[in-house]
C-alpha cells in the first residue's frame, strides 16, 4: 500500500485543494493517507510553514502547493512499478 503525507494548515485555500485531490485518488488507488498540521509542531512549521500544503509520497517530498489528481496518478503508479 502507499502511504502518502499531506503537510497542511487550517484556513489554507490551497490545502483544502490538495486535500480534495488526494481524497479523489485515493478511491481509485491504495492509499494510506495522513493529514499533519504543521502549525502543531514548531520543528514542521518552520520545515514546511512557506511550503504548505506539501505532500509525501511514501516519505519522499512529491508536490508542493498544487497538485492535479493526473499528476498524482502517475506519480502513485511509478511507486507501485
Amino acid at each position: 500500500m502507499l502511504r502518502v503525507t499531506l503537510y497542511s494548515r487550517h484556513g489554507c485555500h490551497l490545502c483544502e485543494e490538495m486535500r480534495a485531490v488526494v481524497a479523489a485518488v485515493e478511491r481509485e488507488l491504495p492509499l494510506e493517507v495522513d493529514e499533519v498540521d504543521v502549525d502543531g509542531d514548531a520543528a514542521l512549521a518552520t520545515a514546511y510553514g512557506d511550503e504548505v500544503p506539501v505532500l509525501f509520497v511514501n516519505g519522499r517530498k512529491a508536490f508542493k502547493y498544487r497538485v492535479d489528481a493526473a499528476a498524482l496518478r502517475a506519480r502513485l503508479r511509478r511507486e507501485l512499478a
